[in-house]
């Protein structure tokens, strides 16, 4: 299998030529040479799908957008810009699950760290911009880390302080506690709500422990350089930035054992 030969190949520092499939044509391109770099990331639709290629990653991350989800960010852009209606937007929707549920979700079980996406529980946000998310991380998990909120096995629920951290409509619940993903062990951090000033979220910081990072404030230093980003302000942005120390902690520690 080609992925799996290029995959294995830049692992081990050899330079690959890589083919790239048109969507507008629909025939491939002129392939495209890629080097090996200190870090390496596969990123699409199924890149944990075979066991071949899965065995060669060294951390996995699962983005599962939930349907109701979907289904508010599709009918935002497809009514709004598009003029669809409800039904056509369901029905678009609807006619990807076969595949989807085959090739594509069954990957979120074999990964080492989901983020989740589910509607807000704090707002009626049909929207989808005030959003509850979830960062999920295996315990087995040897190369980084678990994040947690203040006190490492303890359930917490927090709702912040409304003088240190300013917030959307609703106001925003933070959790962390342990669980059970597809009958592994795993911690998880939830975000339900969206700050409405970014560089307070280093209030929030303050109480995230195992983040990976180096310095006092790094986290929040990247979030606000990527303020312009869709979901900065919620969730996806928090956690989506706490994924990426995960990987450089991931890096350094692999790099250290050999």
């Amino acid at each position: 299998m080609l992925f799996r030969s290029d995959v294995t190949n830049l692992k081990n520092g050899k330079t690959v030529d890589k083919p790239i499939y048109n969507h507008i044509t629909g025939e491939l391109d002129p392939d495209e040479t890629v080097s090996p770099t200190p870090i390496v990331i596969f990123e699409g639709l199924h890149p944990m799908y075979d066991e071949r290629v899965n065995a060669a990653l060294d951390l996995t991350i699962y983005l599962d957008i939930t349907d109701s989800v979907k289904f508010a960010w599709k009918a935002q852009r497809d009514i709004a810009e598009r003029g669809a209606t409800m039904e056509e937007v369901q029905k678009a929707i609807d006619d990807r699950k076969p595949d989807f549920a085959a090739y594509v979700e069954p990957q979120k079980q074999k990964a080492d760290i989901i983020i989740q996406v589910l509607m807000s529980d704090l707002v009626d946000d049909p929207t989808g911009k005030i959003l509850k998310v979830k960062y999920i991380q295996k315990k087995s998990v040897g190369v980084c880390e678990r994040p947690f909120l203040f006190d490492q096995g303890s359930k917490i629920e927090w709702t912040p302080n409304g003088e240190k951290l300013s917030t959307k409509e609703g106001g925003v619940l933070f959790k962390s506690y342990d669980d059970e993903w597809f009958g592994e062990a795993v911690s998880v951090i939830e975000m339900d709500g969206a700050v409405d000033v970014l560089d307070e979220i280093i209030y929030v910081e303050s109480a995230i422990c195992g983040s990976g990072t180096k310095s006092y404030g790094e986290l929040t230093e990247q979030m606000v350089k990527n303020a312009d980003a869709p979901g900065s302000e919620n969730g996806t942005g928090l956690f989506q930035t706490l994924a990426s120390f995960k990987i450089r902690e991931a890096y350094e520690s692999i790099k250290g054992s050999k």
